[in-house]
């Protein structure tokens, strides 16, 4: 920068040159029209608008001039640097109106095209049948019991009278943990829920143990090696066959709805006795169609087995057999569920096709 001129000598500076002013205009200008996004504007502004542009250089240059000076180079700086800022001014106003109107034409919503189909999810029905199980013993007063999937062999069979040579203890049934002879396996039913009830409990006992079972069956439309199932086990004094029955009736009404009745057929399980197997009417023909495909005709529906609890059982658990009695029945949850939504491939139940479990929605 010059200094100031003491004498008063004109001295020429070449920043303040008209020519140079209207030169730096020009550029800026030029530059301000050539921009064509605010980005661009933005990047050239300093370079026309900033300290170390041409006219802020030559703005400073006006303190070293003469005082008579002054006022007409001042005068000049400022009305050039104003038309530059009018330019930048009006051009962002240009750039920013264009920006506003593509966005109204890219950005553009349709409001009366529909909403995209979002399938929702959905619980699989083998949880839900569970829940409306429980709720039904819930509601007769009755509690819930759980236990180990990977339990001992003594509280799957032993305790429950099934002996050393029962068929269901060999490896055609029952998954076995390594070592095979270290006495622990896959539950094979729930019933030993039952028995740690008895131990734990003193009587009165009324509770349901569901859960998962493993069986070494092969998967096909009725069966699969890993299913669930429900078991009952009532222990109190003065228990009968009359109170099994109407534990059933109360059951099978609350899943397949009012009016369905329950016959028990004599049968054999060392773990009950006397034995039954439970069958419910059948709710679709009501015992009237001789074609009836659910029932094949019967009028009648195989559900389970059922029984009064071996005297052996109760006193293996600890309980007293002249003081207690009780019943004890068990079925299957996939088998429930076949029946009473007509399911007819056990496949459906466990592949988690969502199209199947979106069938049931989020409750049954």
């Amino acid at each position: 920068m010059s200094g100031p001129n003491t004498n008063h000598d004109p001295v020429p500076v070449a920043a303040l040159d008209p020519e140079a002013i209207e030169q730096a205009v020009q550029d800026a200008l030029d530059a301000c029209a050539g921009a064509t996004d605010l980005a661009g504007l933005k990047s050239i502004r300093h370079s026309h608008q900033g300290d170390k542009s041409p006219l802020a250089l030559a703005n400073r240059e006006i303190g070293g001039l003469p005082p008579g000076e002054k006022a007409e180079a001042g005068k000049r700086v400022g009305q050039a640097r104003g038309r530059v800022a009018q330019a930048f001014k009006a051009r962002q106003a240009e750039l920013e109106a264009e920006r506003d109107e593509r966005i109204l034409v890219e950005e553009t919503l349709d409001l009366t095209v529909g909403t995209p189909h979002h399938r929702l999810g959905a619980r699989h029905p083998i949880s839900l049948v569970t829940e409306r199980i429980e709720d039904i013993f819930v509601g007769m007063g009755w509690e819930i019991a759980e236990g180990p999937e990977i339990e001992s062999e003594w509280l799957t069979f032993d305790a429950l009278n099934i002996g050393k040579d029962h068929p269901a203890r060999g490896e055609q049934d029952t998954f076995f943990v390594e070592p095979q002879d270290g006495g622990v396996i896959l539950r094979t039913h729930t019933s030993p829920v039952q028995i740690r009830t008895m131990l734990e409990r003193t009587p009165p006992i009324y509770v349901l143990c569901p859960g998962k079972v493993f069986r070494t069956d092969d998967l096909d439309a009725t069966h699969t090696p890993v299913f669930h199932q429900f078991e009952g086990l009532v222990v109190d004094e003065g228990i009968t066959m009359a109170h099994l029955r109407g534990a059933l009736d109360t059951f099978v009404q609350g899943l397949f709805g009012e009016g369905i009745i329950t016959r028990l057929r004599p049968n054999y399980f060392p773990f009950t006795e006397p034995s039954a197997e439970i069958d419910c009417r059948c709710w679709v023909c009501q015992g009237e169609d001789a074609r009836c495909r659910t029932c094949g005709g019967t009028g009648w529906i195989e559900l389970g087995g059922s029984g009064m609890v071996n005297r052996r059982v109760l006193a293996s658990a600890g309980v007293d057999p002249d003081r207690y009695t009780g019943f004890a029945f068990g079925l299957g949850i996939e088998r429930s569920l076949m029946l009473r939504h007509g399911v007819a491939d056990m496949h459906d139940i466990i592949e988690g096709d969502v199209r199947f479990s979106s069938a049931f929605g989020m409750e049954i």
